[in-house]
């Protein structure tokens, strides 16, 4: 049995600890609750419409590791719907553009101002612009929906790359520029071939476009033991490093490629595709000059 004073003793220093206790108690959760107040008032802003909405990187490692990956996907977000804007503004421009030319033709012939057979052929390439367009459109939501259907098969790639080759040679000699292809014969891929075919002649065109009279587009085919290797290669004056950086994003246009038509589409959809396919594609500014376009397929 302890003597009365001892337990006196006993008690008091059991209070005292039991408090400070409850006081390192009120102050780390006081520490832990401002912080997820803060972090709960900007997923209200984020959910209320305010895009810009974040929320301080601050207080314990996981109440800030938990508002790092909130304001992470505050920034995915607000990119998804810069995208949404971008989306709908581009295609309204791209589609309203071959609509007025149809409109003032169509106007004209009204009027009796020309006869239908002045119109005709300019009439049939706005519908194929503007089915052209419609096609990408739709391609381009079915990749980002993952509603693609891939009929894979194992086939040698160089007989796809010529005749894509074979397609833009009456193009390539009214420009004077000469199309080569570098690689083994019997380099196989798993892919489907209508769906790489587009992603050449997107790759193709563009080289196509950009480089001058006398000069080269080569695709080299480069065989490795888990993915072939295509890249597309041209000779004319190269790209910077904001087209690097963004040449595959929907509508983007780099300066050079806003005096040719197109909607911007062309290399989004190849991306798609390749991705598709589980391969890479990415660019390159070459360093004896022009640009390099690249892309993997699985072997």
């Amino acid at each position: 049995m302890f003597e009365m004073g001892d337990d006196v003793k006993i008690l008091a220093v059991s209070a005292a600890s039991a408090s400070v206790a409850l006081v390192a108690a009120l102050v780390i959760a006081g520490s832990i609750e401002r912080p997820i107040e803060r972090l709960a008032r900007a997923a209200a802003e984020l959910a209320g419409g305010d895009l810009a909405a974040r929320a301080p990187e601050d207080g314990p490692a996981e109440v800030a590791s938990l508002a790092r990956d909130f304001n992470e996907m505050g920034n995915a977000l607000a990119r998804i719907f810069d995208a949404r804007r971008e989306l709908v503004a581009w295609a309204s421009h791209d589609l309203r553009t071959p609509l007025a030319n149809m409109q003032a033709m169509l106007e004209a012939l009204e009027d009796g101002l020309a006869e239908p057979a002045d119109y005709l052929p300019a009439l049939r390439d706005q519908v194929r612009v503007l089915s052209q367009l419609v096609d990408d459109l739709f391609e381009l939501g079915r990749i980002e929906a993952g509603a693609l259907a891939l009929e894979l098969r194992e086939l040698p790639i160089t007989p796809v790359v010529e005749r894509c080759l074979v397609g833009l040679g009456a193009e390539a000699a009214i420009r004077g520029v000469r199309l080569e292809t570098v690689g083994p014969a019997d380099a196989t891929a798993r892919f489907a071939p209508d769906k790489i075919e587009r992603v050449l002649l997107n790759l193709l065109t563009n080289a196509l476009r950009h480089t001058p009279t006398d000069g080269c587009v080569a695709v080299v085919v480069k065989p490795g033991h888990d993915e072939v290797h295509v890249r597309v290669e041209d000779t004319g004056d190269g790209i910077d490093a904001e087209s690097v950086e963004r040449m595959f994003e929907r509508f983007w246009r780099g300066d050079q490629a806003r005096s040719t038509p197109g909607a911007g589409l062309g290399l989004a959809i190849a991306r798609g595709l390749v991705e598709a396919h589980g391969g890479r594609i990415w660019a390159e500014r070459r360093t004896g000059g022009g640009t390099s376009v690249s892309f993997t397929l699985p072997a």
